[in-house]
């Protein structure tokens, strides 16, 4: 049985037996982290042992009272939220010793904290004070850690004042500078980051003592909200105190330079982080090319990838997919291929994004046996295809009109469950149109509206064709009318391709009669 050390407590005699442990506790240090126990009986909880025996850890000091408890530990799983009687039974344990009582209570809320389970520190916060104790500052602390993490910055803030106007000389306390952190990265987290920058120049005023964690805190606040110079100057500041020490506040900066469009600002992060000795993420690669991509263009993008890599940086599987699909929408496909072989080998070969690129290119180079080869490939890997490869394929072997092929994916997508998209239709139906099998298309358009789809002018265009060389001059006004009632507009493209066919197939009579209700349908 693995025993720790606490700070307000300290084990100082286990006996050991194969069924149960009696403990002797006494407070003399820092934090026992209580979890839900049952408290039916004042001074004896029931404790599960593994049956090994444990080492004496500390003689019991005679000048320090002692507690004997035998402790049932739980899954606390089992206990989201505390019993509120439990609660109540726990404060009994130590009424008489209110001092005791408090640091149980904290080591408590802490425990919880660290267990995610911010909503039992509320209620055992709740129950301590009811009981009228003088709170101390650690208990402070991890309540507003709890409301900071389930997004209540007014109620941190409220805690904080209710801190300040107590007796409590929280100023010199360890907790101080975390509870200042905590109270900054609450009111950033909620879009306050100039509130939460006057209470950390209140800390420089008071000779508050600084972490990395502050800085990084109200850095990223202002860097999610685009102030540019307030994050720089920050940045500076901890940069000369040699506090910059949390990968997420480097990432926070290049995503707030990619969207100012400050792109060589992304690079001087880089620089910095190398003169730190600090790793370049993916993340951070990733953001970095994407963002040289959205801002100047694949070029640009493939060129400052290749910068970084001459630099030492290596991609990950996120860098690897974004800089495949650049060098495919560049048409440079022999060193997309080869990129992705050279991703295969360091084993990133379950990324979906990268496979759908290498797919889709497969595609508009025909080559549909290698996009197939492909897919096996990927479904041996164990990755499974999205709906995205699945239409590219159907796409490619409906323009060979090799509908065996086609009706085989979208069997195989349904069987796993894949939902087929606007794209997925469009596509299908396509095919089946190219190979003049009109029921099927109707067949697949019905399935479609069924489903709740709507008609965009690609649809729509596919459907004219559909309908007047199968002469359903019926289906085709529904259509018509359909597409006015969704709000798609009938442009003249679509116009003069709907009353060509018309016109192709010999029907004179309906094409007057169509381009009547035309009229009234779109020129009322």
């Amino acid at each position: 049985m693995a025993i720790s050390s606490f700070s307000y407590w300290s084990l100082a005699c286990i006996h050991s037996r194969r069924n149960s442990h009696r403990l002797t506790l006494i407070p003399t240090c820092k934090a026992l982290p209580f979890l839900p126990v049952s408290c039916s009986k004042v001074q004896n909880f029931p404790v599960n042992s593994s049956g090994y025996s444990s080492p004496i850890l500390e003689e019991p000091s005679s000048s320090l009272p002692v507690i004997e408890l035998n402790l049932q530990f739980q899954d606390s799983k089992q206990y989201p939220v505390p019993d509120s009687e439990k609660l109540n039974d726990l404060l009994q344990v130590f009424k008489s010793n209110v001092k005791v009582n408090v640091l149980a209570f904290g080591s408590a809320m802490r425990g919880y904290n660290k267990l995610h389970m911010y909503r039992s520190t509320i209620v055992a916060f709740g129950q301590l004070k009811s009981s009228r104790l003088v709170l101390n500052t650690e208990c402070y602390c991890h309540i507003m850690e709890a409301y900071m993490k389930i997004g209540d910055s007014e109620k941190v803030v409220e805690l904080f004042s209710e801190l300040e106007s107590s007796q409590l000389d929280f100023h010199s306390s360890p907790f101080c500078t975390h509870i200042y952190r905590i109270l900054c990265e609450s009111l950033g987290k909620s879009g306050r980051a100039y509130e939460a920058l006057e209470y950390f120049k209140e800390m420089t005023k008071k000779g508050i003592s600084k972490d990395s964690s502050v800085y990084s805190s109200l850095i990223c606040s202002f860097a999610s909200i685009r102030e540019v110079k307030v994050a720089e100057e920050l940045f500076e500041e901890a940069k000369s105190k040699k506090m910059l020490r949390d990968p997420g506040l480097y990432l926070k900066l290049v995503l707030m330079y990619v969207e100012e469009g400050l792109m060589e600002k992304t690079l001087e992060i880089v620089e910095v982080m190398k003169s730190s000795k600090l790793r370049i993420s993916d993340c951070i690669f990733c953001a970095i090319v994407n963002g040289f991509s959205k801002k100047r263009g694949f070029l640009p993008a493939v060129n400052v990838y290749k910068e970084l890599i001459s630099q030492g940086c290596e991609p990950g599987q996120v860098t690897y997919s974004s800089v495949i699909n650049a060098y495919c929408n560049l048409g440079l496909y022999s060193k997309a291929e080869m990129l992705f072989s050279e991703m295969e080998q360091k084993g990133f070969d379950k990324c979906v994004v990268a496979y759908s690129s290498i797919i889709v290119m497969y595609g508009k180079t025909g080559r549909p046996n290698d996009a197939m080869r492909l897919l096996a490939k990927m479904k041996e890997k164990g990755c499974k295809p999205n709906v995205w490869i699945y239409n590219s394929l159907i796409e490619m072997h409906g323009k060979a009109k090799n509908l065996r092929q086609v009706e085989k994916l979208w069997s195989e997508m349904k069987r796993r469950k894949v939902a087929p998209d606007k794209v997925s239709y469009t596509s299908v139906i396509s095919a089946y149109s190219k190979a003049k099998d009109f029921e099927t298309c109707m067949r697949y358009y019905n399935e479609f509206r069924i489903s709740g789809g709507l008609i965009d002018r690609v649809m729509a265009g596919i459907m004219v064709g559909v309908f007047s060389r199968s002469s359903r001059i019926d289906e085709l006004v529904k259509l018509l009318r359909d597409m006015k009632a969704e709000g798609t507009q009938l442009d003249g493209r679509l116009y003069k391709s709907a009353f060509d066919a018309l016109r192709d197939a010999g029907l004179q009579v309906q094409h007057k009669g169509l381009q009547e209700s035309f009229a009234t349908l779109y020129l009322d």
